[in-house]
């Protein structure tokens, strides 16, 4: 029996987004209806769009306060519930919910940010929500956002993450690992397109044809969706002063990339709707969020380094990649571009990352969405 589902996504950046479109995009396939909602959309007029405005500022502009608000009301994963961070944006979202709930008629509410994670939590701890929900955790360490014991389930990316959720909710948790499109595994630069521009631009900062070769590893950075990052074009010179490459991602802010453009040695692209291929010409990511971006590496089977995180929840995700084998935390002397040439061609190093990535992917949380709407609806449609 086809079932209905609302995702309820964040525009904080593309990955929330990113993965709630994917699992629409898998629910459709097996038959299922889905839609995606914002739940900044949801909050009184004109406060979802300030408080995106201002997390994109605090991490552009002050991160070390950034960090500071994280580590005062999200780092602990432990003692769950509501925070003052989260709790009244969640208590303006509950009738537009329950409006849409009404209008749509979902069999699962979904929520793939933590402040909609709060705000189905609560409505289902007092019996206002009637269907159940299931938490897609998309970050690799959980805080307290994520965390409410008032929703039925959790779907997480490593095992580590769902042992946290079980234990501060007591609620059910499953590893599924990161929800990721197809197209990023295996993934292929059909048309050379990738390959022929790191050719041109090795051989114009060279002065000569030479194409990219493992003397000079091609080095992808990424910044997110708003191309954010501390002294990226530090360290994009310093690899380049190393012998690497350097592909600055600079997402939507387009001055970061007519700044980097005229450093010499680096490669600053803007939005990048091809990422798989471009991925599959590339020899490592440099990734300093642990999101998105750096779940799509593992994907690829590209080996992943991680430097000067962003503080807060980046910070923590960045060390529970590392902790989980998924990835390389480079700090001191040389990096990151000792840990760049170690990872980017065969060797045990390597070898270690790429089989680590392989195993991250366990379960289809799909069908995991799909075996919580069949279990919780009734098989006769005329009983609903």
């Amino acid at each position: 029996m086809p079932h209905r589902f609302l995702l309820l996504s964040a525009s904080m950046g593309a990955g929330h987004d990113a993965v709630a479109h994917e699992l629409a995009h898998r629910l459709r396939a097996r038959g299922h209806a889905a839609v995606v909602r914002d739940v900044l959309t949801l909050l009184p007029a004109g406060s979802g769009g300030a408080l995106r405005s201002g997390y994109r500022a605090a991490v552009r502009h002050a991160p070390r306060l950034y960090g500071a608000v994280y580590a005062g009301f999200l780092a602990t994963a432990h003692a769950p519930g509501p925070r003052p961070s989260s709790a009244p944006l969640a208590a303006l979202a509950e009738r537009p919910l329950l409006r849409a709930v009404a209008d749509w008629r979902p069999d699962v509410v979904v929520p793939t940010f933590h402040l909609g994670a709060q705000l189905t939590g609560r409505l289902r701890a007092r019996g206002a929500l009637e269907v159940p929900t299931a938490v897609v955790v998309v970050d690799f360490a959980v805080h307290r956002g994520w965390l409410h014991p008032g929703n039925d389930l959790h779907l997480c990316v490593t095992e580590k993450a769902a042992e946290e959720v079980r234990e501060t909710v007591g609620g059910p948790a499953r590893t599924v690992g990161p929800v990721v499109p197809a197209r990023f595994f295996r993934p292929r630069d059909v048309d050379g397109h990738w390959r022929a521009l790191l050719d041109r631009h090795v051989a114009a900062a060279a002065q000569r044809t030479s194409p990219v070769s493992p003397e000079r590893p091609a080095v992808l950075m990424s910044t997110g969706a708003w191309g954010v990052g501390t002294r990226l074009l530090e360290t994009a010179r310093q690899l380049t002063a190393h012998g690497c490459v350097p592909v600055l991602l600079c997402g939507n802010d387009e001055r970061l990339r007519h700044r980097a453009a005229r450093h010499p040695g680096l490669l600053p692209l803007g939005w990048v709707t091809d990422l798989p291929g471009l991925m599959a010409q590339v020899h490592v990511l440099l990734d300093n969020a642990a999101g998105q971006t750096a779940a799509q590496a593992l994907a690829a089977e590209l080996p992943v380094v991680s430097h000067r995180p962003l503080p807060g929840h980046a910070a923590a995700g960045v060390q529970a990649m590392a902790r989980a084998g998924l990835s390389r935390y480079a700090v001191g002397k040389g990096e990151p571009a000792r840990s760049a040439h170690e990872l980017a061609f065969p060797g045990p190093a390597r070898a270690r990352q790429t089989a680590a990535a392989r195993a991250a992917f366990r379960a289809d949380a799909a069908a995991e969405l799909v075996d919580l709407a069949e279990r919780a609806c009734p098989a006769d449609p005329r009983a609903r």
